[in-house]
């Protein structure tokens, strides 16, 4: 993973939306109805509990995309630049197709369904199926200007 001494040229984490985000309190303090019958205590604390534990573990699991110097990561996932070939920014029809009918099985998926866009991470590494990365994006144009300049910067070192 990129370390603090790595420059991120690009870095996006990849935020719930507010809806997702109510969503998640709401079901937490919901969890207070089970023992609400025997006592209000048990459910205010229980309430109290899995909201601030359900919306700590949406914050634990929401993904970041980074590019460096050398390296992309997107989620728990990471790849040397020098083994991305190309990048597709995707709108939300396209995404929608890559993900769908035109997907391959053996491609890596980093999605979230709050974010419509996303980028298709093309690789050429010999020594993994994976063909490609599907990568869900705020601002895909951004990610592939940053994915293309670091693959430039390693295929013309200074």
């Amino acid at each position: 993973m990129a370390t603090d001494t790595e420059q991120a040229v690009y870095s996006e984490r990849l935020w719930p939306s507010p809806g997702i985000w109510a969503a998640t309190a709401g079901f937490g303090a919901a969890l207070g109805l089970i023992p609400a019958p025997i006592s209000v205590e048990a459910a205010v604390i229980v309430a109290v509990i899995g909201c601030v534990g359900l919306v700590t573990l949406l914050t634990l699991t929401t993904p970041v995309l980074r590019v460096t110097a050398d390296r992309f990561v997107a989620g728990r996932a990471q790849v040397p630049i020098s083994l991305v070939s190309g990048i597709e920014p995707l709108d939300q029809a396209q995404m929608r197709e890559a993900r769908g009918v035109r997907i391959d099985a053996r491609a890596y998926l980093c999605l979230r369904g709050w974010l419509p866009a996303g980028a298709k991470v093309i690789l050429n590494d010999p020594d993994d199926p994976t063909p490609y990365w599907l990568v869900s994006s705020r601002r895909p144009q951004a990610l592939a200007q940053a994915l293309r300049g670091a693959m430039n910067q390693v295929a013309r070192p200074e």
